[in-house]
């Protein structure tokens, strides 16, 4: 059981890892529209476009598809820590075992919700067939469906995430000594 938490840990942290890497290339691609645009003002010249601009923006979305399991992980996401601090290793594992549950049906919904939306970006007609992908209404704009493919599974990603935290506190209601992530 703790092996299966351990693995999806260990891909949650890859997650986190890519989650910081999204921030740099949101504000350096930012940076560079901003700068671009004064230059290009000055020089007479385009040097920025609605692509980059919404790179700015997909990337930005990936910071927090990727980053909601790994802020599970480390025990950043919200709770009400004045009472949760004083409660005991028995009493706080069976809190968070209960929420995560109901995090697993928030996550089950989230991916029903979005996944036809997200087939009907890539082109899904209700005969079944495909047609043409969705596109940015901006010219020079990306294809829309690769970022909507990713709310499904940012939702699959914190479901895992949940999974192991739900695994690590059946381990402490056992018994077992597992530190309660940021603690």
């Amino acid at each position: 059981m703790l092996k299966v938490a351990g693995w999806i840990d260990a891909l949650t942290e890859k997650l986190g890892l890519l989650s910081a890497l999204t921030v740099l290339l949101t504000v350096g691609i930012g940076f560079y529209n901003v700068i671009a645009r004064y230059i290009g003002k000055f020089i007479g010249i385009k040097l920025t476009s609605n692509l980059l601009i919404e790179l700015q923006w997909y990337f930005f979305s990936l910071t927090f598809l990727f980053g909601f399991a790994y802020i599970l992980k480390i025990g950043e996401n919200v709770r009400v820590d004045f009472l949760y601090g004083n409660w005991g290793t028995k009493t706080k594992a069976w809190v968070d075992l209960v929420g995560h549950l109901f995090l697993l049906a928030f996550c089950i919904i989230g991916i029903y919700v979005t996944f036809f939306p997200v087939m009907q970006s890539w082109g899904q007609l209700p005969d079944g067939s495909f047609g043409a992908w969705e596109l940015s209404p901006d010219p020079d704009g990306l294809p829309r469906a690769p970022i909507k493919t990713m709310m499904p599974i940012g939702f699959a990603l914190l479901f895992l995430q949940a999974v192991s935290e739900i695994l690590k506190n059946i381990a402490r209601l056992r018994g077992a000594n597992i530190p309660f992530a940021g603690k």
